[in-house]
């Protein structure tokens, strides 16, 4: 086990959607990792990256290197915030005096599932669900194209006690929400996001899991104006036994 490991929260998260943080603590506490929150944690920059701003990105990343420098691993419960610090992070500091602390913190930063699953070796964190359930996966784009995190949210998932996984038709495919991509190509996202709706509300499950909040947050947006009672859970949330509604 690792000695000193820093729990990331993101900023959707920390802002929007606190319970999937809490949730997320409470799995790796229950495997046993010893968690440190850096309060002066902010921002990993990745809006200002994907809009082209890589100097206010790179001043933001740069305070993340400062807060997070010492600590063994970084474990976040978002795909697309562990892809930025993973992959950007080194192209955002090439040929800067940092490069090598941006490539080291970089080598560090796990998303949830990936930490638990392929470093920790842990499929089974001890989750269980209050009746029989079927869910489907949404893959997130960062974390399924990104970090290829696939197997270790199934493997997971499929050891919580009542609940039965199915594959849902597209589970890999955008759901259109891609941060700015969705505000700056709303007519494209809201298709995308249409075309996510239809295999949801095809598939035979109950709800659907996914490792991003943004996603679910866009996907449920959705379903709640077209009136589906179906709904897109966090993974932590079903790992920690917090699945609401069930």
């Amino acid at each position: 086990m690792m000695n000193r490991v820093a729990y990331f929260v993101t900023c959707i998260i920390d802002t929007i959607f606190p319970t999937i943080g809490e949730a997320a603590f409470d799995v790796l506490k229950r495997v046993g990792v010893k968690l440190e929150f850096p309060q002066a944690q902010t921002c990993c920059g990745q809006p200002a990256f994907n809009s082209g701003f890589n100097q206010e990105a790179r001043q933001v990343a740069e305070h993340f290197l400062d807060v997070f420098a010492g600590y063994e691993a970084i474990v976040t419960p978002s795909g697309s915030c562990a892809a930025m610090v993973q992959h950007y992070y080194p192209e955002l500091f090439r040929g800067h005096r940092r490069e090598a602390e941006a490539q080291q913190i970089a080598s560090r930063t796990y998303e949830l599932t990936q930490y638990l699953v392929d470093v920790l070796g842990v499929t089974d964190v001890g989750a269980s669900l209050p009746r029989p359930t079927r869910a489907a996966i949404h893959d997130a784009c960062h974390g399924y194209r990104g970090l290829g995190v696939a197997h270790q949210p199934r493997l997971l998932l499929r050891n919580v006690k009542n609940l039965t996984l199915v594959e849902m038709p597209g589970h890999d495919q955008c759901c259109g929400f891609g941060g700015l991509f969705a505000i700056k190509m709303s007519a494209i996202s809201g298709a995308m996001l249409s075309d996510k709706l239809s295999a949801i509300n095809a598939a035979e499950c109950d709800f659907v899991i996914t490792g991003d909040a943004s996603c679910m947050m866009h996907i449920n947006g959705g379903l709640s104006r077209v009136g589906s009672n179906r709904r897109v859970m966090h993974v932590a949330e079903v790992l920690a036994g917090r699945a609401h509604g069930l």
